[in-house]
């Protein structure tokens, strides 16, 4: 049966998922190429011990990152609830939680955990606070962009929703009732009247 409609197109493949096979291929062949360089410059057991060093202050920037994000997660909850049990509403110092940059603290870990020279150095890099704070706000920006220029009636209004800040911070919950909706029992079948006329 047609109805005259045209099929829906295929979504376009993007570069992302184009390109980071290659890229992840390029990266593996790289370290590798690196890590024989130094092992033939410096010998094998100092690429052993870099490797080794690496995977534990990578463990060691984890825990802490995990420890520290912790700590920031219940201290906001605290506040949080301190805040609803008086009525106030919590101050830009009571969100200093996010300013730390813990996730991209664990990754800076993680890379130092992977084996390799070029993860080892992007690692140490994201140790670095200025760094760290420089990507999150250009994380930030990418990500006001994308939500910008996603489509209405898309996962961005649930994310706008979420954003809307109220002036006084409280939420009223109450229900619906709605006067000139006709009373009695309703026909299973019949479509259900919209919310707001």
């Amino acid at each position: 049966m047609t109805t005259g409609a045209t099929p829906p197109l295929a979504p376009k493949r993007s570069r992302a998922r184009t390109f980071l096979p290659l890229a992840i291929a390029a990266w593996l062949v790289l370290e590798i190429w690196l890590l024989t360089v130094v092992a033939d410059a410096a010998g094998g057991l100092t690429v052993l011990l870099l490797l080794v060093g690496g995977a534990v202050l990578g463990a060691t920037v984890i825990k802490r990152a995990g420890r520290r994000a912790f700590a920031n997660l219940t201290g906001t909850f605290q506040k949080a609830q301190e805040a609803a049990r008086t009525g106030a509403v919590p101050t830009e110092a009571d969100r200093t939680g996010a300013e730390d940059r813990n996730g991209f603290l664990m990754l800076g870990g993680l890379l130092l955990m992977i084996p390799g020279l070029l993860s080892d150095a992007a690692g140490l890099l994201l140790l670095v606070p200025p760094v760290r704070s420089a990507l999150g706000r250009y994380a930030e920006k990418a990500v006001e962009r994308r939500m910008s220029a996603a489509p209405q009636g898309s996962l961005q209004d649930a994310f706008q929703q979420a954003r809307i800040h109220r002036p006084d911070g409280k939420v009223v919950q109450g229900e619906v009732i709605r006067e000139d909706a006709p009373q009695g029992p309703r026909d299973t079948h019949a479509p259900r009247p919209p919310l707001m006329p």
